[in-house]
């Protein structure tokens, strides 16, 4: 329980770091961001995994880079439904899920040990 609390923590830290490095990636508060990871959350594990088992041979034949377009697409619908969360653009969208999936294996990583 206090590893799943401990990495929701770090995963609206992580967004708050992304939304300073990427041009385009915003979020109004640390609140924000807390709101924002749980509907990341939500949305990949429903929607996200439905679209990769979908595209599957898409992301065998590209080394699974077409993940990250889905993350994009993942990061593009949470912040419609969040206030105070907003990306301006697919390219925005994509840096950031690159930013964000090395930030989550960094955590856990730092987690690990």
């Amino acid at each position: 329980m206090v590893q799943l609390l401990l990495m929701w923590l770090l995963s609206a830290l992580a967004l708050i770091i992304v939304s300073r490095l990427v041009p385009g990636f915003e979020i109004a508060s640390f609140g924000s961001a807390l709101i924002a990871s749980l509907v990341v959350g939500f949305l990949n594990a429903t929607l996200g995994f439905l679209l990769k088992l979908i595209t599957f041979p898409l992301g065998i034949l590209t080394l699974g880079l077409f993940f990250l377009v889905i993350n994009a697409i993942i990061l593009l619908l949470a912040s419609a439904f969040v206030p105070g969360f907003r990306i301006h653009g697919f390219f925005a969208a994509f840096l950031g899920a690159v930013v964000l999936t090395l930030l989550h294996l960094l955590f856990r990583l730092i987690a690990r040990a």
